[in-house]
């Protein structure tokens, strides 16, 4: 099943997060899509707040993985766009299985090492604050999530 939500606010895509978070579970993973600006980091700085993470979350362009402790649970927060050209094995996967929450930027690019069970959402551009947002679970957690959150 797919799920459409218009997001009219920064806060309604917060408060979006926040509710998936409620839900959490080990070795979640949570691929977003979108274009630049589309609100793919404060879905990210969403969830780890409420994570209780009190680190200033950034995107993390340049360092493609950033790990985050001190709170529920452990978030890896990814950004793989640079990773566009470049095939290497880096070890994504393995993040996949270190019973935290990975949160992947710019999934789509790396669809080819995502687990088969997973959930996606694709953030596109509306106009200046609104934002349509798709979600697609994969696997009977992530529909079970969607049911009870959305």
């Amino acid at each position: 099943m797919t799920y459409k939500i218009t997001a009219y606010s920064e806060d309604d895509t917060i408060e979006l997060a926040q509710n998936l978070e409620s839900e959490k579970f080990p070795n979640m993973v949570i691929c977003l899509e979108g274009d630049l600006g589309s609100g793919k980091t404060v879905f990210a700085k969403a969830f780890a707040g409420a994570l209780g993470i009190t680190e200033n979350i950034t995107s993390p362009t340049f360092t493609i993985i950033k790990e985050y402790y001190g709170g529920e649970m452990t978030l890896f927060h990814m950004d793989v766009y640079r990773l566009s050209d470049v095939k290497q094995d880096i070890g994504i996967e393995e993040y996949f299985t270190k019973k935290g929450v990975c949160i992947i930027e710019w999934a789509d690019l790396i669809e080819d090492i995502l687990p088969k069970n997973r959930l996606d959402i694709k953030i596109k551009i509306v106009d200046e604050n609104t934002r349509q947002i798709i979600i697609i679970p994969h696997g009977s957690k992530y529909e079970d999530l969607c049911e009870r959150v959305l």
